[in-house]
């Protein structure tokens, strides 16, 4: 049954609720007998936000058919990649494995495509494989069947994609198109063969270019401001204050170069907190645009999965590769390790195993993706995979073994954002980060205390017992996770 989510819902971010709760389907587990191994889809969004998605609760943003997949299976509040830029968490989501192990380590190595991978393992155990969308990894894609992706970034309007080798212009919007050509593929496959489906859009990353029929969404409303847009990063660690992601004047300065045609009108004589606002919600309008666009293809492919009779037997993964400040802070961008950059949205639905309706606080990672897939499609594990299967998780059992503890790293050199390579642990309270600059610079965050990470409690002295377990813990993971260890 094809469901239509009205245009004018996207204005309001509250008006998922009711929505859902009259559309969702409440019917719980199948009674039939399922296939022993499902089809497998992975929708992944370049750049989005927790905070700009409804099921998180955004006071900021609507996605109607994004909360359909967390409303029909489970959503994972505590989802976090682990290293908080793009094509190394693209290559940790297909490899299984922390960027250090996969060699993806920034935006500036070229993925080496002859290592072991998801899409090769699933189609060695007879899985179709296809990757359609944003690609990001420089080498040319290996271990699938068939491929069609953006060169590089790729353009919102009239993009080109390279299609099994050979790059082609196609007329028309880039998350309408990503759309059509994976529709086409599951119409058009071996039917004999579940397939395993990387979907990803391009959206919402800069330049943040809406379709044309939205241009003029959100024109005559102001977007509420995040809760930590006035942080003065004074109680921050001086990587956190020297880095240039701010609104003002560092998006302002490359929303001048990308041209008048994105901001729509000129800020003129603005200057300080005025000119902050505007350039936000210049900033802010656009991204949901380009969002809703994101959101209707997503529910235009969830009614074919559905009209198709492959929606009960398809393992469905929602993620973005990073979080996104959006604001937050009165920032742009991602990289650091403040909870926005370094959360991901993560909702997981396969009416056949997972209960409608779940949710869950435990850890998830970008690196647990592989293992959840190969577990669902009956292939081993290679010992070498550094994530862990979320099956357990999704079928209402946490393991009493589940991590208490993360690890992250970020390892690009200082760049047009001027961040830092940084390493840390989070923990369910904490997050104790190491900053790579002269002799190291650590920071401490009280997560409870000080849930908007506005102060270094490092040098605290009624937190030493807490720095020197964290420090402790770090170096664990470290030495478990074959990373260099101080």
């Amino acid at each position: 049954m094809r469901r239509t989510i009205p245009l004018s819902l996207y204005a309001d971010s509250r008006a998922p609720t009711a929505l859902l709760a009259a559309v969702m389907v409440l019917g719980g587990l199948g009674c039939e007998t399922p296939p022993s191994r499902p089809n497998v889809v992975v929708i992944m969004t370049d750049d989005h936000a927790t905070q700009m998605m409804s099921a998180y609760g955004s006071n900021r943003a609507s996605t109607p058919n994004l909360d359909r997949i967390a409303h029909e299976g489970m959503i994972f509040r505590n989802g976090f990649c682990t290293n908080p830029l793009c094509a190394p968490s693209r290559a940790t989501l297909i490899t299984g494995k922390y960027s250090h192990k996969n060699g993806q380590r920034s935006n500036r190595d070229t993925f080496d495509g002859s290592q072991p991978t998801l899409p090769k393992l699933m189609r060695e155990a007879g899985y179709l494989t296809a990757m359609i969308g944003k690609w990001h990894l420089k080498s040319e894609p290996t271990g699938f069947d068939y491929w069609n992706v953006l060169p590089g970034q790729g353009r919102y309007r009239d993009p080109s994609m390279i299609e099994m080798g050979t790059e082609r212009r196609h007329a028309g919007y880039v998350s309408t198109l990503i759309t059509d050509f994976a529709i086409d593929w599951i119409r058009n496959r071996d039917t004999t063969r579940p397939f395993l489906l990387f979907l990803h859009h391009k959206a919402p990353h800069g330049q943040w270019v809406p379709d044309n029929k939205h241009e003029d969404l959100f024109a005559n409303e102001n977007v509420p401001r995040p809760e930590s847009y006035d942080d003065s990063y004074a109680g921050r660690a001086s990587p956190i204050r020297n880095a240039t992601n701010r609104l003002v004047p560092n998006l302002l300065a490359r929303w001048r170069t990308w041209g008048a045609a994105l901001a729509k009108e000129d800020p003129g004589n603005l200057e300080g907190e005025e000119l902050t606002e505007w350039m936000y919600q210049q900033y802010v309008k656009d991204y949901k645009r380009v969002m809703v666009s994101v959101d209707e293809n997503v529910g235009r492919f969830l009614d074919f999965l559905e009209e198709e009779d492959l929606a009960n037997d398809t393992l469905l993964i929602y993620t973005s590769d990073n979080g996104k400040f959006v604001g937050d802070h009165s920032m742009f961008d991602k990289r650091l390790a403040y909870e926005e950059s370094l959360r991901i949205p993560l909702a997981i639905r396969y009416p056949r195993r997972i209960a409608a309706g779940g949710a869950t606080d435990a850890f998830a990672l970008n690196v647990d993706l592989a293992p959840t897939i190969l577990d669902y499609g009956g292939v081993a594990v290679p010992e070498d995979v550094q994530g862990r299967s979320l099956r357990a998780l999704l079928e209402g059992q946490q393991p009493s073994d589940w991590r208490n503890s993360f690890y992250f790293q970020y390892f690009e050199p200082p760049g047009g954002h001027n961040v830092a390579p940084h390493y840390g642990v989070r923990t369910m309270r904490h997050k104790l980060v190491r900053h790579e600059v002269g002799d190291g610079i650590w920071e401490l965050i009280d997560l409870v205390s000080d849930p908007l990470e506005y102060r270094n409690e490092y040098e605290n002295p009624s937190y030493s017992a807490e720095v020197s377990a964290l420090r402790e813990e770090l170096q664990l993971l470290r030495r478990s996770l074959e990373a260099a260890v101080d």
